[in-house]
């Protein structure tokens, strides 16, 4: 898969790293600042960036915490799922979807996906539902969205809660609606990676003011309220802890970094599309798959360029691929082997790739 930075390369001789962030003054003078304020943990930056992320989502509840994984974890125990549950969820996907599953103490289930849009087939979603099913937990792969109608659908006739991984969708679309919005949870990365960066960091957004409540308690100890209220200008505030909670919190320090970047990410999202078509138009005669083009009425976020070798037809496997870019100067990543091609889970729930067939197997 391949990711552009948004900076041009100077020379063949640098390594075009794969996701290298693109940091400014703003963000630099931001976290010199935070750090000159005698207070880098969690605290009125990390408040600010709840704000701005709610106003640029246009939604009422958040809450920010140190990664996506538990913002997910925290969703799914918000959601009321826990041990003797299962969520189903695509087989295609990052490790972390099907890990926070596993940490709630619920069974996570695989479904195939799509073969055009990689994204969870809602079809494979309504034949693994049973009376266990509490929870359905798609992933808009590479920014594109997934089949949101039938999958809400398919929720409401089954009464089960939804939670999207946005891991790589903040700005996308889905006929009008925001990422994020659909679902009863949204949860965000903001990992160096992503089109937003904090370093690590996280964000959910709940549907239900109830909900984000017990995200947050959870987030930080199982405290009846933030640490830092307890110890700023307006008095001193005594807390109390009301559940077994976490330590999921976000740092001021990593919200310095969001707040501006955060204020860029539709120009930066812009130069993502532009560089997309580059990749289409220069990558259109070679013999590999190219990325279907977004779904009319979506807005992809352009955050993974995804192709597909064949080594039929090309003549090179994909890791020889892989190699040979990187001796090319130029970063690449797989995404991803699937979940069923990983030895901890074909140990502990048995699966095996070939009963997925629609997701792109490692090399032999």
């Amino acid at each position: 898969m391949l990711k552009e930075t948004i900076h041009p390369i100077r020379s063949k001789d640098r390594f075009l790293i794969f996701g290298s962030p693109a940091i400014d003054d703003a963000e630099i003078q931001e976290v010199v600042a935070t750090l000159k304020s005698g207070w880098i943990g969690t605290g009125p930056k990390v408040a600010q960036f709840e704000r701005d992320f709610l106003r640029y989502k246009r939604v009422k509840h958040v809450a920010a915490l140190n990664s996506c994984t538990a913002a997910l974890h925290l969703s799914i125990l918000a959601a009321g799922v826990g041990p003797g549950h299962e969520v189903i969820t695509p087989a295609l996907t990052f490790c972390a979807t099907v890990n926070a599953i596993i940490h709630a103490g619920a069974t996570p289930v695989l479904a195939d996906v799509d073969v055009r849009t990689m994204n969870i087939d809602p079809n494979q979603v309504e034949a693994k539902i049973t009376s266990r099913t509490r929870a359905i937990l798609p992933v808009h792969f590479a920014g594109r969205a997934c089949d949101m109608d039938s999958l809400l659908y398919i929720a409401r006739r089954h009464n089960l809660r939804v939670i999207e991984d946005c891991a790589h969708a903040i700005e996308t679309e889905y006929k009008g609606r925001e990422s994020g919005t659909m679902g009863d949870f949204g949860c965000f990365s903001f990992y160096v990676t992503k089109n937003v960066v904090t370093g690590e960091g996280g964000m959910v957004i709940a549907s239900r003011k109830e909900d984000i409540a017990r995200v947050k308690v959870l987030g930080l100890h199982g405290l009846s309220q933030d640490a830092w209220k307890s110890f700023g200008d307006q008095g001193y505030k005594h807390y109390q802890v009301v559940e077994c909670g976490y330590k999921y919190n976000m740092m001021d320090l990593q919200a310095a970094l969001g707040i501006h970047q955060l204020k860029r990410v539709e120009d930066n999202w812009a130069r993502r599309r532009e560089i997309w078509q580059r990749y289409n138009e220069a990558l259109v005669d070679l013999p590999i798959v190219l990325p279907a083009d977004p779904e009319p009425t979506t807005r992809h976020a352009y955050h993974l360029y995804t192709i597909l070798v064949d080594e039929a037809r090309t003549g090179i496997s994909r890791d020889a691929f892989l190699d040979a870019m990187t001796a090319h100067h130029i970063g690449v990543g797989v995404h991803y082997q699937s979940i069923p091609e990983h030895p901890y889970y074909q140990k502990t729930f048995d699966w095996k790739p070939e009963d997925f067939p629609n997701i792109p197997k490692v090399d032999g």
